[in-house]
């Protein structure tokens, strides 16, 4: 997302002056008073998740920040899809619905991509707010019919919103359901002759590495935590590497080799503690103990 051109820090500090606000308590809960100066200064410009808390406190649209003199709209439905990206990474569901209620009326979401983007996430907060397994696989269907034609190899976005529907098949206790659509999706992707999100990947293998391991197939569901890790350690990306390592950890001990099981959970808490993901170190910790404690 780009804000060079909007006006964006004149619009900030009108914005703040007009709701009656200094700086200090603009920034209060979202980032450091310093940065607001930057921010109005434009000699910085405020992460999605800073934008759209910025926002909320005062009490405005986000495309309120866009400014309404260019005609670049397009920047502005960008910016909505990344902020749903962030908060679906940390499974904020309530955020994102209500950001999907907010924008889903909006012109520049009629387009089939964003439309299918919406629709798409509609889906899945669906089922993890209402509990609706139904009518979010009906939505999802509904997303990946908007461009995917029966005999066609899947695009990019089509994988992933198939492995939605395979990770809302794991969650609701579909396995076998779960890990065909999982295989679908990870042999569409290898079809694809380049992939944009690498996360994708981890994504796939990590959701079917749970399936396996939840059908008691511990050796199978090893060898996709294995392929993770691996993908992880190549792309450079600590996404799911820490989930990869503690589903590997608990495989090994189910398949009474402790030793191993005990190192890759002591892995995935030294990689949760360097995310500052203290609540999941401690899950972990706390799994440990409990499963080494019959071993």
């Amino acid at each position: 997302m780009g804000l060079v051109g909007y006006n964006f820090g004149e619009i900030l500090r009108s914005s703040r002056v007009f709701k009656g606000l200094t700086a200090v308590q603009l920034a209060d809960g979202i980032c450091s008073e310093e940065e607001i100066i930057q921010f109005e200064k434009e000699e910085k410009y405020p992460t999605i998740d800073q934008l759209f808390k910025i926002a909320s406190k005062l009490e405005v649209e986000l495309n309120h920040f866009f400014d309404i003199t260019s005609t670049d709209t397009f920047n502005y439905a960008i910016a909505v899809t990344e902020l749903i990206k962030n908060y679906k990474r940390e499974r904020d569901y309530d955020a994102i619905n209500e950001i999907i209620q907010k924008e889903q009326d909006n012109a520049l979401f009629k387009h089939t991509s964003f439309k299918q983007f919406l629709v798409w996430h509609q889906g899945i907060c669906t089922y993890y707010l209402e509990e609706d397994k139904l009518k979010s696989i009906d939505l999802l269907d509904q997303a990946l019919a908007m461009s995917h034609h029966e005999q066609a190899n899947m695009t990019e976005r089509e994988i992933e919103i198939l492995t939605s529907m395979a990770i809302i098949e794991k969650d609701s206790g579909n396995l076998d359901k779960s890990v065909e659509l999982f295989q679908k999706a990870l042999n569409q992707l290898t079809e694809l002759p380049q992939v944009q999100d690498s996360s994708i990947w981890l994504r796939i293998l990590y959701g079917l590495a749970q399936a396996l391991s939840k059908l008691e197939k511990y050796e199978d569901s090893l060898i996709y935590c294995s392929k993770g890790i691996d993908n992880c350690i190549y792309e450079e990306n600590m996404y799911l590497f820490g989930e990869l390592h503690y589903q590997a950890g608990m495989n090994f001990i189910k398949l009474g080799i402790e030793n191993k099981g005990k190192e890759y959970l002591e892995k995935a808490v030294m990689i949760f503690n360097l995310q500052k993901n203290e609540k999941y170190a401690s899950l972990v910790k706390t799994e440990m103990e409990k499963l080494l404690k019959f071993c």
